[in-house]
């Protein structure tokens, strides 16, 4: 550990002789003046590969020279998707290929990526609770507040524990450095169109950003309140994890001082809050009769509101350039306070509403150094140390412990080559070394009941606490060729390690010591190849990817209680997008993502539930601008299906339901009038499709047999000044 860290102070210490000046594509890197820049071609301004990139490498670089798959999601097109739903999980669903189908919750169970775990940041701060996945990370703010959206695919240590699938970085807004004070005010309504009473729902935002002097700011406020949600037949919909009746806060703040032209410092806060406030209980359905959906019907629901009634995250962050021989230096200092608490239940023994609580504090070193030894042979080196402290724990709001304070500290240096062989090859290539211990103070488990035979088994077992300790080198290398704007190839392997939800694990705990449970970190491989290209008004890319780990992490259901599988899981795919201009008033586009995997049993393989792999997912789209001030936005979501496991005694288990295939529309619309004004409609599930969402068909539970929402209509307006 300290050889590395000496290796890396010397690299920053470089002399301005020994580094001199960086070809042009690295240069073009060094003088992004913001992270969301976006470099216009010439032939077309939203041009993709064009863009900046920065969770890739945690430097700003042009996607075209990015050896991985990466999906961006600009502001216009998180605003188009926000017409529809304020849902992000609706959002990414819809957006980003490889994701999994949206859940239409409050929760993102089995919305993987590429079939595994997700890692989703706000500007770089961890949201998702490895130590106890509560599956509620992809809602940790509110869309309105993003800048772009970054989705690196595949697994990638970059940023630590979790990433096995890959990872999604919520990049939020920026100042208006161009006037002292500017913004927008925005107000909405939404409601069922199939039986609107007590659907309406309402939203009000307002944003002011500026520069004073060497302060600039944006700060951004919005409440929102749901209605009641209503399938195509006009049910009410579950409100277990549902998104009826939910009211949503969210604040956010972030403010810069420009100290000179190479020094800055800048602050960032955001609140999120997200309860449901419902007069409705859930009355469970018959899984597998299409007429007998889990519905919500008139009731007093017991325990605390559901949801997520604080998630905090702060950061201050040291931005320097050209401090040491030209190295450049990012120094963030982070913090996340979250509380999520789920529906009051019989689960455990007397009954009882678990909250899960995640408290991060974690810093962030991160340098980086051209170099240039001749015309051919040049680049840069990123590098640095990351350090977290994780604090999560699962509890009973009547105060009884379920999963005891877990305590994770982790100190992983990094570093990151990138390397230019001539103007067209790049070569990158990183190491990571994990360092984590995590402390398990003493407890006592709680009874869980087994839903087989209706007993409680379990609890009232003392174990012994101790400290886990676990070590791994993670690595990665890719290459791409970019001389060919009609084929532009790479091909790259990359490493992922993650300590697999040990909050299941110590809450079923059976021995009485924790260093004799099954607790063991999970390191994935994941190899692919892919390309991009464009021709004329075409422009495509696409993927093939191989995942393998050693040790599995998907759950299992042993005498009716959810463990965790530790076989051998290999994971593979493809994925394929393309877009075309038919006119300059109408683009095309469609994207296709197919996921399979299976693990490895004694005897036999055996394919992997859909609580990790998705069906494939078929989304087409077509953008329609009849004046310049109004465009139309159309969408379809479809699925073949999934159909891999055969019923048990005549029922299916978790995660082994058949997914039927389905196809829905959505719409939206925007039209600018006296240039600041907006006028803005979405319509969700056009033609009222009647169906039920993936994970209540892989889910196979009676009381979670839910359908999508009916159709419904959001309208707004916005004043920009």
């Amino acid at each position: 550990m300290s050889t590395l860290l000496l290796v890396f102070l010397a690299m920053s210490s470089l002399s301005a002789q020994q580094i001199s000046k960086t070809n042009s594509k690295t240069e073009k890197d060094k003088n992004v003046k913001n992270q969301d820049t976006v470099l216009k071609d010439k032939k077309e301004a939203d041009n993709e590969l064009q863009e900046i990139v920065v969770s890739a490498s945690r430097k700003a670089e042009i996607l075209d020279e990015v050896p991985s798959s990466v999906t961006l999601l600009s502001k216009k097109q998180i605003q188009q998707q926000l017409s529809i739903s304020s849902n992000l999980s609706d959002i990414l669903g819809a957006s980003v290929p490889g994701l999994g189908f949206t859940t239409n919750r409050t929760q993102n169970l089995g919305q993987t990526l590429r079939g595994r775990r997700v890692l989703v940041m706000i500007d770089g701060i961890p949201q998702s609770t490895p130590l106890r996945d509560g599956a509620k990370d992809m809602r940790s703010l509110d869309p309105t507040v993003l800048d772009r959206v970054e989705v690196i695919k595949g697994a990638t240590a970059i940023y630590g524990n979790g990433a096995d699938g890959g990872l999604i970085n919520y990049i939020t807004k920026k100042a208006n450095t161009d006037k002292t004070i500017s913004g927008s005010t925005e107000v909405g309504t939404n409601f069922s169109l199939v039986k609107p009473k007590e659907t309406a729902g309402f939203f009000v935002s307002q944003l002011f950003s500026g520069k004073v002097k060497k302060i600039d700011y944006v700060v951004s406020g919005r409440y929102e309140e749901t209605g009641l949600y209503r399938d195509a037949k006009g049910r009410v919909l579950s409100p277990e994890y549902g998104m009826n009746d939910l009211k949503n806060y969210n604040a956010f703040a972030k403010i810069g001082y420009d100290i000179n032209s190479n020094n800055r410092l800048e602050v960032m806060y955001n609140y999120f809050q997200s309860t449901q406030h419902t007069d409705y209980v859930a009355k469970a359905g018959v899984y597998g009769n299409f007429d007998s959906p889990t519905i919500g019907v008139k009731g007093q629901r017991p325990g605390e509101p559901e949801g997520t009634p604080y998630n905090h995250n702060a950061s201050l962050s040291y931005i320097g350039k050209n401090i040491i021989g030209n190295t450049d230096v990012n120094a963030t200092l982070y913090f996340q306070d979250y509380l999520t608490l789920i529906n009051y239940s019989d689960f455990f023994e007397n009954n009882g509403q678990p909250a899960t609580q995640s408290k991060k504090l974690g810093f962030r070193l991160n340098l980086n150094t051209p170099y240039e030894f001749s015309s051919l042979i040049s680049g840069n080196l990123t590098y640095g140390l990351d350090i977290l402290s994780d604090i999560t724990d699962t509890h009973l709001t009547d105060g009884r412990l379920v999963i005891p304070e877990m305590k994770m500290n982790n100190l992983a240096p990094y570093f990151q080559l990138k390397n230019m062989f001539g103007p067209d090859l790049v070569f990158k290539t990183g190491l990571r070394l994990e360092n984590v211990n995590i402390d398990v103070p003493d407890y006592t488990t709680i009874g869980i009941r087994n839903y087989v035979n209706g007993t409680y088994v379990g609890g009232g077992i003392a174990v012994n606490g101790g400290a886990l300790d676990f070590n791994a080198l993670m690595f990665n290398a890719g290459l791409r060729y970019t001389k060919w704007s009609l084929f532009k190839p790479f091909v790259s392997f990359s490493q992922s390690f993650s300590v697999a939800d040990l909050g299941l694990v110590l809450r079923a705990a059976k021995e009485n010591t924790v260093s004799n449970t099954s607790i063991k970190a999970v390191t994935a491989n994941n190899y692919e190849f892919g390309f991009s290209g464009s021709l004329d008004k075409l422009s495509y890319e696409g993927a093939v990817y191989y995942s393998t780990s050693k040790l599995g992490a998907s759950y299992v259901y042993i005498d009716g209680n959810p463990q965790i599988s530790r076989s051998p899981e290999k994971i593979y795919g493809f994925e394929l997008s393309a877009k075309y201009r038919l006119f300059s008033k109408m683009d095309i586009g469609a994207n296709y993502s197919f996921t399979e995997g299976k693990r490895e049993l004694t005897d036999k393989k055996v394919y992997l539930g859909g609580d990790r792999i998705n069906p494939p997912k078929i989304t087409a789209y077509t953008i329609f601008r009849p004046l310049e001030d109004w465009s139309i936005f159309l969408q379809m979501i479809s699925t073949t299906g999934r159909d891999r496991f055969q019923p048990v005694n005549g029922a299916y288990t978790y995660g082994t339901g058949p997914i039927k295939s389905f196809t829905a529309f959505n719409l939206s619309s925007s039209y600018t009038f006296k240039e600041k004004s907006t006028i803005r409609l979405g319509v969700e599930n056009l033609f009222n499709k009647d169906y039920y969402t993936v994970i209540s068909q892989w889910q196979s539970s009676n009381m979670n047999y839910v359908k999508e929402n009916g159709t419904r209509l959001t309208i707004s307006f916005a004043q920009a000044f």
